[in-house]
């Protein structure tokens, strides 16, 4: 219930009081404690200050990485691939412990492929080496870029056609890896956009 003025008299200080209050020892330390508990809301919002750059700094960096993720995908320059070899993805499948994986980057803006293919646990040393397509996994193509070595690891580039670059971006391209016991492929790997 509201008190009316009527209910209420002055202090000494000018403040207005309740009729009859008469501050008790209780009321008093509620007023000196008033200081204590300023001073831990400015605490929680000095804490509540700091969470939220934190927040921040962690919201500003996922949204560069997704930046850099949908620049790979989508418009940037430089596009990032890679795939695993293996004669289960040969075909016909090769019987081997062989295994490889190839990276590679692409440049749009100049079209120039840049790769390397590591490999091990092959039948015998590697013969050749070859990217190969157009041709989903599954299927077999010709040679679209010959390796300059097949010695592990294998590093080179190259400039493509705009249909190369298209099919390769496609996801129709894979690296091959022929020996004398799989001459037509011991290990191959689908390159894919990461």
């Amino acid at each position: 219930m509201e008190l009316g003025l009527q209910d209420r008299d002055s202090n000494p200080s000018g403040q207005s009081r309740p009729r009859g209050f008469c501050p008790s020892e209780g009321d008093r330390g509620m007023a000196s404690s008033m200081p204590t508990q300023i001073n831990e809301r400015e605490k929680m919002n000095i804490q509540v200050s700091q969470l939220s750059r934190r927040l921040a700094v962690v919201a500003a960096v996922a949204v560069l990485g997704g930046c850099a993720m949908m620049d790979n995908m989508t418009g940037g320059s430089s596009v990032r691939l890679a795939g695993t070899l293996s004669g289960a993805q040969e075909v016909p499948a090769a019987t081997t412990s062989g295994t490889g994986s190839v990276t590679a980057s692409f440049d749009k803006s100049t079209n120039k492929l840049t790769y390397e293919v590591t490999y091990s646990g092959l039948t015998g040393p590697a013969t050749a080496g070859h990217f190969h397509g157009p041709a989903a996994a599954g299927q077999n193509a010709g040679v679209v870029v010959p390796f300059a070595s097949a010695t592990s690891p294998i590093k080179g580039e190259a400039t493509l056609t705009a249909a190369q670059a298209a099919d390769l971006l496609a996801g129709r391209w894979y690296a091959n890896i022929h020996t004398a016991r799989y001459p037509g492929g011991e290990i191959r790997g689908q390159l894919a956009v990461r």
